[in-house]
């Protein structure tokens, strides 16, 4: 079979389209025959030996697919072949055929196509247990999204809609800002290109206070980090909650804790894949429970452009180079 390979350390230009063999099927796993895989920030940071999994090579990157579940090992009961599922896998996505576990493995609507299956369970499981279990965010509370039209960013916004809160979209162009209050937010701020010296983070800090309100904001979800952090957590409210998702911005900030003294606020550290790998029947619970919402028709995924899957080192250049909305994503067949 076919797969998109790391084998050296570097940009989406050293990637390389080579066979393999099959996967191995092991007791209690499932193999999928793969129709699409979603491309996520980690994918841009994995090749480059930036993210805090590093794989051995070769690898392929993609942490998340959709497919059809084409044969089953003993003691699976989980899913049967023929199934429509989403895998949330780690790495290795990027292959014509995959073979993981079944607990890892969810059944999806017959209605829902396989671009939004691949699109959906990173960003919306990541966003969800951020609001839900780490972010505790509550009906009419105040949430502020920096990186509002990102993959996890617009995820939040929906959620966060979807829970009764308010939320503000922050976002670096007005053309984002409003693809983000298409998908729920109340209203948005366009931010400036970082960094910023001290002046424009003081500057940065009232654009978010003036967007939030006198009270500020109950819930931060921080997707960008660098230079936009410290103006973010400037804007919070008493007690609030500061959720730390990534570093789009290249840069892991340094917090003066002085700060969350003078507000009562906690920094929330949101790690998704280990909280899954902790605990694999609340991720299973989550995973039904967005699934619900997408049927209820409160969260569906933005697929903004699509891949061939000989096309794909270059989606993950568009995703890398910040210009990308919503989600990226590569197909393979029809």
């Amino acid at each position: 079979m076919k797969a998109v390979l790391s084998k050296v350390v570097g940009g989406p230009e050293t990637l390389v389209i080579e066979d393999i063999p099959a996967p191995t099927l092991r007791p209690g796993w499932a193999r999928v025959q793969v129709k699409a895989v979603g491309i996520n920030f980690p994918d841009v940071l994995i090749i480059e030996d930036k993210y805090q999994s590093k794989p051995p090579r070769p690898f392929a990157p993609g942490g998340e697919v959709s497919g059809i579940v084409t044969e089953i090992a003993e003691g699976v009961t989980e899913v049967k072949v023929g199934d429509r599922v989403l895998a949330q896998i780690g790495h290795g996505g990027l292959v014509e055929e995959i073979a993981a576990p079944a607990g890892r493995l969810t059944p999806i609507p017959d209605a829902m196509p396989y671009d939004e299956a691949a699109a959906f369970i990173l960003t919306y499981g990541t966003s969800y247990h951020a609001l839900k279990d780490r972010g505790h965010l509550k009906a009419g509370e105040t949430m502020l999204v920096l990186g509002a039209a990102g993959g996890v960013g617009l995820a939040a916004v929906e959620l966060g809609k979807a829970m009764g809160a308010r939320v503000i979209a922050a976002c670096s162009t007005q053309e984002k800002v409003d693809l983000a209050i298409r998908h729920g937010a109340e209203s948005g701020v366009v931010y400036g290109r970082g960094p910023f010296d001290r002046d424009g983070q003081k500057q940065l800090s009232q654009l978010f206070k003036e967007a939030c309100g006198e009270k500020g904001a109950d819930v931060i979800y921080d997707a960008i980090g660098g230079d936009y952090a410290e103006p973010a957590l400037r804007s919070i409210a008493w007690e609030g909650r500061y959720l730390v998702i990534g570093f789009a911005a290249g840069e892991i900030p340094k917090i003066p804790l002085n700060l969350p003294l003078l507000k009562g606020c906690d920094i929330v550290g949101v790690i998704w894949g280990n909280w899954t790998a902790r605990n694999p029947d609340l991720f299973q619970k989550s995973n039904l429970e967005l699934i619900d919402l997408y049927a209820q028709g409160k969260i569906r995924p933005y697929v903004s452009e699509r891949f061939p899957f000989a096309k794909a080192a270059d989606a993950i250049a568009h995703l890398g180079s910040r210009k990308a909305m919503g989600k990226v994503v590569v197909t393979l067949g029809d």
